[in-house]
């Protein structure tokens, strides 16, 4: 375990609580590992082989080779000539994550799922007396281990980001607390792209602007950030101090739900898009209308073959009102960017703009999800 604590003042004026990040350690990877003997200590990447397949999970030994989810197969086999291609099962990395889930529940009820191998715990105000936060982290992460036979790092820390970062910082199956008389002064040294809630986009914006580590956001000025990020610019300039206000929401609602599908061929007629964009509309709308979620803006994702991407989006004056709606309205935007020479290679659909959303997360679903 690294405990990075004190050398510098304590943060004042900002509400400290005590926040775990649980992260399961190349976690489908991990359970495939588990359940086949014969994989044990080999690089193996969850996912298809063929020329479209996209790796959705890396074990370590894999990721040595600089294999890493979302990569394609293609490359990610000529990264590591040895590699081991296993086909995904979601069912079973379900079924572990209801476990570990059981686990959280036995000792805090603030629990906030990013996905199915991590979350956030706030335990604030679960704790017995004379125990911590670190402890508590500690016999979930051995509890994890026995009913699960995985493992899992985690991060301790006065709130979410700080929290999240640390759960980084050993791994696999490690252990790290950052205090609050260390949190400040903790980011200072880490690139910018380091940061949960600073994208690949939003790093390469600001690299180009001369930011490029924690000690560089922290020098510029609020407004600076205002003019540049909009409303995002404040928390960038509260995390670079260490300073996160968001609590865990156990209840929290989805900002956007969106359906996506590689394909083996490319498509090259729109025809054929259209086609393709039916059982995506049927997905989003399906889940949208399980969450009883109205929303009036609809984005379309269009990769083509050479892996450019585009996107296009159109906000209507009243919610999409049914599958049908959302669909023809995807595929009005399809013909703004198709048919293209180079064919479509994925496709995807996502709804959002929701009513009466508080601010949360966003959920992008494959259809085999």
């Amino acid at each position: 375990m690294q405990d990075i604590s004190a050398t510098n003042s304590p943060i004042a004026d900002v509400p400290l609580r005590k926040i775990i990040h649980i992260d399961m350690d190349a976690f489908y990877a991990s359970v495939e590992q588990r359940d086949h003997p014969e994989l044990r200590g080999k690089p193996v990447a969850v996912g298809g082989s063929n020329l479209r397949g996209v790796v959705a999970a890396a074990s370590y030994e894999a990721r040595v080779f600089g294999v890493r989810s979302a990569m394609p197969s293609v490359t990610a086999a000529r990264l590591c000539p040895d590699l081991i291609f296993v086909k995904h099962r979601f069912d079973v990395y379900r079924a572990v994550s209801a476990q570990i889930r059981d686990i959280f529940a036995d000792y805090t009820p603030l629990i906030e799922p990013l996905s199915l191998d991590e979350a956030y715990l706030d335990v604030t105000d679960h704790l017995w007396p004379g125990q911590t936060a670190t402890q508590v982290a500690r016999d979930i992460r051995a509890r994890i281990r026995e009913a699960t036979g995985l493992t899992a790092s985690a991060g301790v820390s006065y709130n979410k980001f700080l929290a999240k970062l640390a759960s980084d910082q050993n791994k696999p199956d490690g252990l790290c607390v950052i205090t609050p008389e260390k949190g400040p002064d903790f980011v200072l040294s880490l690139p910018v792209g380091k940061f949960h809630g600073i994208g690949p986009a939003t790093a390469r914006k600001m690299n180009a602007m001369g930011i490029h580590s924690g000690a560089d956001l922290r020098a510029q000025e609020l407004e600076f950030l205002q003019r540049r990020f909009g409303k995002s610019g404040q928390y960038y300039w509260n995390i670079s101090r260490g300073i996160d206000h968001r609590q865990v929401r156990p209840d929290r609602i989805r900002k956007s739900v969106g359906a996506e599908n590689t394909y083996s061929t490319d498509l090259m007629a729109l025809s054929d898009c259209h086609q393709a964009l039916a059982p995506l509309a049927e997905k989003v709308w399906r889940h949208v209308s399980k969450g009883e979620l109205q929303g009036r803006t609809v984005t379309l994702k269009v990769k083509y073959a050479d892996f450019q991407q585009v996107t296009r989006a159109r906000t209507l004056r009243h919610s999409v009102a049914s599958e049908q709606e959302l669909l023809e309205v995807a595929c009005e935007l399809s013909q703004l960017v198709l048919p293209d020479r180079r064919g479509a290679r994925l496709l995807g659909i996502t709804l959002s703009g929701f009513d009466l959303e508080p601010p949360p997360d966003s959920a992008q679903l494959d259809l085999f999800d």
